[in-house]
């Protein structure tokens, strides 16, 4: 199945379907400050309905790849946005109160919250991050001349996005999705592959209910197939986003120490 702008003359706009994960990827995160853990079915249907998100964001930081005029600046504001979210992030699931500078520190915890170990110690935007400086470093928009080294820095970015939310499948989601640009079906089955990789190892070492709802990223795939090629007429998504990611979960954070008494 092939996909182009040039062929969706109908459909939805990158702005509407980023709403869309925007409410879903809300909603998610509401559930883990007010439903934690899975006592009910409630916060399973809530993050089966967040799943939509990462996939949708995996898709568009590929696409922000592929379409920038300048990849420098736009890698240079997701580092921003990676650095504000990780204290926003740890704020929202980490414990402890307001004033435990700590628990800003990677691996200071190991409850998030599950013991999750190694994972999740910081938020997706890292390996967003990593995922969009190796695309861009094998698309070329970012030279390296010698090809020893661009190996080396892309299996970096790789390994390096382990540590976050979604770990190196998100950072690998975006890179294969950026390389298989113009094909969604190709795109969607590397989302699948790479989701699947990342369900059996937390359904391994981490949790199992949790890791088998990872595969409702699946219902992001009839959304991102909707869409038309088009941004839609308001230019200040990008930026939206960019404030609204990290502030949502500020306040989600500090609105969780207060109900548990943090």
């Amino acid at each position: 199945m092939e996909f182009s702008k040039e062929n969706s003359s109908n459909g939805i706009t990158s702005n509407e379907i980023k709403l869309i994960a925007i409410f879903a990827m809300t909603i998610d995160h509401c559930a883990w400050t007010f439903f934690p853990g899975f006592r009910t079915d409630w916060p399973i249907i809530l993050h089966i309905i967040g799943r939509i998100t990462a996939p949708i964001m995996f898709y568009f930081i590929a696409e922000g790849c592929y379409y920038t005029k300048n990849i420098k600046k736009y890698i240079f504001r997701l580092f921003i946005l990676a650095i504000v979210s990780h204290f926003a992030y740890k704020l929202l699931l980490t414990p402890g109160n307001l004033n435990n500078i700590n628990s800003n520190i990677p691996f200071y915890y190991n409850f998030i919250p599950f013991k999750t170990g190694i994972f999740d110690q910081t938020s997706v935007i890292w390996a967003y991050l990593l995922g969009a400086i190796a695309l861009a470093i094998d698309t070329k928009k970012i030279n390296i001349q010698k090809a020893w080294l661009k190996h080396i820095i892309i299996a970096i970015c790789f390994f390096g996005a382990f540590i976050a939310d979604w770990s190196s499948p998100a950072a690998l989601a975006v890179f294969f999705i950026g390389k298989s640009h113009g094909n969604f079906k190709r795109q969607m089955l590397w989302l699948m592959g790479l989701i699947t990789t990342y369900v059996i190892v937390y359904i391994i070492f981490i949790n199992v209910i949790y890791g088998i709802i990872q595969f409702f990223v699946c219902l992001a795939i009839p959304i991102l197939n909707k869409y038309n090629g088009e941004r839609g007429k308001w230019k200040g998504m990008k930026w939206f986003f960019y404030i609204y990611y990290p502030l949502h979960l500020i306040l989600l954070g500090i609105i969780g120490k207060y109900i548990n008494g943090m």
